[in-house]
């Protein structure tokens, strides 16, 4: 694919990376490259100010979409937030415009083959890392890309050569526009799939679907991890992937099944062509890490596997696997309260999986939630913070999905604020008059845009106020 002479139309530049990093790709590339965004200048300056090198040389069109940008340029490149169905796009692809992604260039440019990606609901971002936390374990010149602000996918390339190792995070609306490729990973793991996006994908469905584009393109020498326990799995089955189908679960798999699995004494076993070898009890495990991060263990593990590292040495590196930030991330530890970053729960069922985490701790906890409203159901959600949460320790953070969850909690009062500042000042005074060690969970189930640029931005301000207010 040529890209050198192109006229090629960046649409949407954002402020989380990504989108600098594929303008700075492109340029390099030679393309003769226009930006345009519905964002102002001065919203886009942290962005702008990364490409201050090659701003000149870049047709910036800020603060409007014009017609005849979809028109002139030869290729179109999405943002990951663009839908499909998006009038301007849609007025390309008539006009028999090229549309491309962040995630489309990166397959048709990146020299190595060697790639794992993750998508899924829940999960993908902590397999992500940890995956490549044992393949560098292996071999050390491997990277994590993908759906974080400082590991965009077209960022690295000078450093990527046939051997490298690749593990990425990959999202729907990044995997929906790979429906006519004709590339695919070798290793593709779908952690699970709950609902969740609907505003963009319209029904639970179009999501999976979207997700199901992972391994398309698999052929019968490639991977394809599944969580057994989950119900959307088979919808994937489904859909006759000519790729080699491993499984991960809490229980014992059917003999016929490969993967990895947890039997009833707590052993993780794995079973590759028709060979059991036991690895670890997870018991010690769960009680640091929670029961959900086994899941994410499991499909790390198998991935390791498959790239031919050794069970003995994977179980070594368990001991150095990362905390992810703002993954259900301690912030914060005195004598009297453990503060929980989990700023990324941005579903109802992450909050549920932190919950659960710390229910042991059930008088003790005190939960800050809430944010915006994507079409989620909170009724299960509800059920569980009414076993574990006493209602004075929970406190909302305003919001269109703080009201819907209200209404599934069906109680009388709330201890609700306008402003995170006041929900963590509360929640503290709450702690002082719990009689042991108490934790603050600052899980939100939901999205951040009334409030917050982001879950990210969400999350740095937080950890601020953290600090402002005890020191």
């Amino acid at each position: 694919m040529e890209l050198r002479g192109k006229k090629i139309l960046l649409m949407g530049l954002g402020i989380l990376g990504g989108g600098v990093a594929t303008a700075r790709f492109l340029f390099e590339h030679g393309a003769k490259l226009t930006i345009t965004d519905l964002k102002s200048a001065n919203d886009l300056k942290p962005s702008i100010e990364k490409l201050k090198d090659i701003v000149d040389k870049i047709d910036l069109v800020l603060g409007i979409h014009r017609k005849e940008d979809f028109l002139n340029n030869d290729m179109v490149i999405l943002n990951p937030d663009v839908p499909l169905d998006n009038k301007f796009v849609k007025l390309a692809k008539d006009n028999g415009k090229q549309i491309e992604n962040e995630l489309s260039l990166f397959y048709k440019f990146c020299p190595s083959k060697n790639i794992v990606a993750v998508t899924g609901t829940r999960g993908k971002t902590t397999i992500t890392n940890w995956t490549g936390h044992f393949l560098k374990s292996f071999n050390p010149k491997t990277f994590v890309l993908g759906n974080s602000p400082d590991k965009p996918f077209l960022s690295n390339f000078s450093n990527f050569d046939k051997d490298t190792n690749i593990v990425m995070e990959t999202s729907s609306f990044q995997l929906e526009l790979l429906n006519n490729a004709s590339y695919a990973p070798r290793i593709a793991i779908i952690t699970n799939l709950y609902r969740d996006h609907i505003n963009r994908h319209k029904s639970l469905k179009e999501y999976a679907g979207a997700k199901a584009n992972i391994f398309k393109y698999q052929n019968k020498d490639d991977f394809l991890i599944l969580n057994k326990d989950n119900e959307w799995t088979h919808f994937f089955v489904s859909r006759n992937p000519k790729s080699k189908i491993l499984y991960f679960s809490k229980k014992t798999l059917p003999l016929e099944d490969s993967g990895a699995y947890i039997n009833e004494h707590s052993d993780l076993i794995f079973r590759v062509d028709n060979k059991e070898e036991k690895s670890i009890n997870v018991a010690d495990f769960e009680n640091k890490w929670g029961g959900h991060n086994t899941y994410n263990l499991m499909a790390s593990f198998l991935a390791a596997y498959l790239h031919g590292i050794r069970i003995e040495k994977l179980i070594d590196s368990i001991q150095t696997l990362p905390q992810i930030k703002f993954r259900q991330e301690k912030v914060y530890e005195n004598r009297k309260i453990q503060i929980y970053n989990d700023t990324t729960a941005t579903s109802p069922e992450a909050t549920i999986a932190a919950i659960m985490r710390f229910n042991y701790k059930k008088d003790n906890l005190v939960l800050i939630t809430g944010g915006t409203d994507r079409e989620l159901d909170f009724q299960e959600w509800a059920e569980t913070v009414k076993k574990y949460i006493n209602p004075k320790s929970l406190f909302f953070l305003s919001g269109s999905a703080t009201e819907k969850m209200k209404l599934a909690l069906g109680w009388n009062t709330y201890n609700e604020f306008e402003d995170l500042k006041s929900c963590l000042e509360a929640a503290i005074k709450r702690v002082g008059d719990l009689k042991d060690k108490g934790v603050i969970l600052f899980s939100p189930s939901s999205k951040s845009f009334e409030k917050f640029k982001n879950e990210f931005d969400r999350g740095e301000k937080f950890n601020r106020l953290v600090v402002e207010v005890l020191g």
